[in-house]
């Protein structure tokens, strides 16, 4: 395709803004090298010489903390290093000394390390044996910092208790140490009342399971006519079976305790019990069973009450989260005790996201991108939140902003990938809800309910219309319009003919089918059954010679 010499198909001015944009972007992306101190420290921090060079430059220094403190935990003794950094030479000085794990030697340390002008203390999580040391130390006034033991780790053969100290302070000092996430004294009490929470329901669950596996087995299938058989009524009925012998049982007094609103009949209630028969120990079973999920359903409800304070302390907060669908109450009150409400300590909506395991990893090896899997953080809040998202993408009527966002994630990544996605959008949304101390209402949520889920298809008045926006004028749309219209009447025409034709088709093709048929070959006449002359046609549709003769030779 020849272009004529001289012509632009942009205008002077965008050809213009185009080459100053493009030469930015130039200039953005590499620096010529100067001189000695004609860079600022943002030019320095995304330098990139023109041989392709990256210069990436600390810049507060490598020493952090001058004075620093490191702790290798242990069940009965804490080995303790103190890390003074001489601020001419930037020599570091330790200082080790052993203590044991009680309440009155951990006070004694903290002390110690105040002598020593310490503030921030770094250990690694140890089991539970941090807890103690990191509660008290934060009661003297310190500031400890926990930190995964992968992060710390020493090399093989040089590993020792003294060695363990030193390197932890050495490392905390550099500021090379990744803190994990510990939220304050409220935040942890919440935390732990709402996992233990999470603890008794999955025991309550596994004793429900066991009480419908002995039932079973003792051929009481109120399960089949119950929606619920742990519901008041089939609870009623088991209590009765198990403290009342067989021959003791009476229809009439089971009928008695099935609630009016059940809609299984009593005839059907009567022939899932009718013929239960407990074997062995089953009887037993199902007695310890009940009082176990009656005490676990007690502790439950003392959670509960302690949960109540926290859900009047945080209500502000809560019924912000509980805006948003897919969260409720006692959802929005699990999430605070994993993330706490002070969103400051999360760098932005991304960390969050990372530290929650909802976000892809980071995994590539010379030049490849491997595995971009969630990590496995978040055992808590990610499951949580998962669950809050099945919620939300099934949500078509109280407010489908989630449902639509998940259906179009769906059609491009399935449905693990889409569920993962919007619990992320779900948790950056809370992120923001926190810290701005607002309802959810997202920027492009009036955009996403009122978008059209299919494209508009293109048509006779789509066409004008666009026409009309683009500036056209009425020649140029009466000219479309009419050469348009006329297609439309040819197109209608041919589907019209070619719909008639196919039923006198289908109706000559039956007719051929119920009464064989003359053919004329070389001058002498062949029957041929309607059947067979299908079979000849369909070589050659198209060519009725070639079919009657591939007729014959079928019949010869």
């Amino acid at each position: 395709m020849a272009v004529t010499a001289g012509v632009s198909f942009f205008s002077p001015a965008i050809s213009e803004r185009r080459g100053h944009m493009a030469d930015k972007k130039r200039n953005t992306q590499r620096k010529h090298i100067r001189s000695e101190g004609a860079y600022s420290l943002d030019e320095i921090r995304s330098l990139t010489m023109d041989d392709g060079t990256r210069v990436v430059t600390s810049t507060d220094g490598d020493i952090k903390r001058p004075v620093c403190a490191g702790i290798d935990v242990h069940k009965e003794i804490l080995m303790a290093a103190v890390c003074r950094t001489d601020p001419k030479t930037l020599n570091a000085v330790f200082y080790v000394r052993q203590f044991k794990s009680t309440n009155s030697d951990i006070r004694t340390m903290g002390a110690w390390f105040q002598s020593h002008g310490v503030q921030d203390v770094c250990m690694e999580s140890t089991g539970k044996y941090w807890i103690p040391v990191f509660n008290i130390l934060e009661q003297c006034g310190l500031r400890p910092v926990l930190t995964h033991p992968k992060y710390v780790r020493q090399a093989k053969g040089q590993k020792t208790d003294f060695r363990d100290a030193v390197h932890i302070a050495s490392m905390f000092r550099m500021d090379l140490v990744v803190a994990s996430f510990i939220p304050p004294a409220d935040i942890r009490d919440l935390r732990e009342l709402c996992r233990y929470r999470l603890k008794l329901t999955y025991m309550r669950t596994s004793e429900k399971n066991r009480f419908q596996n002995s039932m079973t087995v003792s051929k009481v299938r109120l399960d089949c006519v119950f929606s619920d058989p742990f519901g008041k009524s089939a609870s009623s009925i088991m209590e009765y079976l198990i403290m009342t012998e067989p021959e003791d049982v009476s229809d009439k007094q089971i009928l008695s305790m099935v609630d009016r609103r059940v809609k299984a009949s009593g005839e059907d209630i009567l022939d899932s019990i009718h013929g239960y028969e407990f074997i062995g120990i089953q009887r037993d079973k199902l007695k310890v069973i009940n009082l176990h999920l009656g005490q676990i359903n007690e502790c439950i409800r003392l959670i509960d009450e302690k949960l109540d304070y926290f859900c009047q302390k945080y209500s502000r907060i809560i019924r912000h989260l509980a805006t948003m669908v897919g969260v409720t109450e006692e959802s929005a009150l699990y999430i605070l005790g994993e993330i706490g409400t002070d969103m400051s300590v999360w760098r932005d909506d991304a960390s969050l996201a990372s530290w929650a395991g909802l976000s892809p990893a980071n995994n590539a090896s010379a030049g490849k991108k491997k595995s971009t899997r969630t990590g496995d953080g978040g055992h808590y809040l990610k499951p949580l939140l998962v669950q809050c998202a099945l919620a939300a993408a099934k949500s078509t009527k109280k407010d489908p902003y989630f449902h639509y966002k998940y259906e179009t994630l769906k059609k491009r990544r399935g449905h693990k990938k889409a569920i993962i996605a919007i619990a992320r959008k779900m948790l950056v949304a809370i992120y923001h809800m926190i810290r701005d101390d607002a309802d959810f209402l997202p920027v492009d949520h009036e955009e996403v309910l009122h978008s059209t889920k299919k494209q508009k298809g293109l048509n006779l008045d789509n066409v004008i219309a666009f026409l009309k926006e683009q500036g056209a004028d009425d020649d140029t749309l009466r000219l479309v319009e009419r050469q348009c219209g006329a297609q439309e009447m040819d197109a209608a025409e041919e589907m019209e003919s070619v719909s008639s034709a196919e039923k006198k088709q289908s109706v000559s093709g039956s007719a051929a089918t119920s009464q064989p048929i003359q053919e004329s070959v070389n001058g002498s006449p062949v029957l041929i059954s309607g059947s067979q002359k299908g079979r000849a046609l369909n070589h050659h549709p198209k060519d009725p010679a070639v079919a009657t003769a591939t007729a014959q030779n079928e019949l010869l």
